[in-house]
């Protein structure tokens, strides 16, 4: 994982397990057993994602298994009453799909996680065509980069470029993800925008500027 920033291709798994919109309940249950998932893209056609399935799309068939339960539900819970009663995919699933595109970076793919709360995205290209899958895991791995990975993307995308001329003194160590920058610069005004570049890097933690000015005699 090189660069900045990773995209969801970076991180996304290719293999994924879908099903039909013709998928019987059980079937879904099973599939999510076997494959250790909680959520499945849902396809139509040639692999077009139109919904998702989640275990919680599942679950109201065992909380309104009693019939009294369904003829008087709160109101606000009559489509989980609605899915009680399902018993395909196309009637369970979670529609139109919150979808992401390869080429988004993790920090898109993270806001789109968090404003819809889901925890995974299905993967899709221009038409909708499933490509793979994202979860929040996927997006954390960017934090499992090499210390000294992001040492040499800060050392050649920030300080050399905002610090050209004290570059080589300048002294850049990370550890645990946490990057510190220490030494004397001829512009302190440029201090914040390099912390904040610093922070842009893919799996920086936390930036720590311990930047002075040359001192004048």
């Amino acid at each position: 994982m090189t660069g900045s920033p990773c995209k969801v291709s970076d991180v996304m798994t290719q293999t994924v397990v879908a099903v039909g919109r013709d998928a019987p309940f059980k079937k879904i249950a099973r599939t999510m057993a076997e494959w250790q998932v909680s959520a499945l893209p849902v396809l139509e056609g040639e692999g077009r994602v139109i919904g998702v399935v989640s275990e919680a799309d599942l679950l109201p068939k065992e909380e309104f298994h009693d019939d009294e339960e369904r003829r008087s539900p709160p109101r606000q819970r009559l489509a989980e009453v609605a899915k009680a009663g399902a018993t395909r995919a196309a009637e369970l699933m979670s529609t139109p799909a919150v979808t992401v595109h390869a080429d988004a970076t993790l920090a898109q793919a993270a806001r789109i996680m968090a404003v819809r709360h889901v925890k995974r995205l299905p993967v899709v290209d221009g038409i909708g065509m499933l490509q793979g899958i994202v979860s929040r895991a996927d997006l954390l791995k960017v934090f499992l980069r090499p210390d000294d990975e992001i040492a040499d993307e800060v050392r050649r995308t920030v300080v050399s470029t905002l610090y050209p001329a004290d570059a080589r003194s300048l002294e850049v160590t990370v550890h645990e993800g946490v990057v510190t920058l220490r030494g004397h610069v001829r512009d302190t005004a440029l201090v914040p925008l390099a912390a904040r570049l610093i922070r842009a890097v893919e799996g920086v933690v936390d930036v720590e500027p311990r930047l002075t000015g040359h001192e004048t005699a």
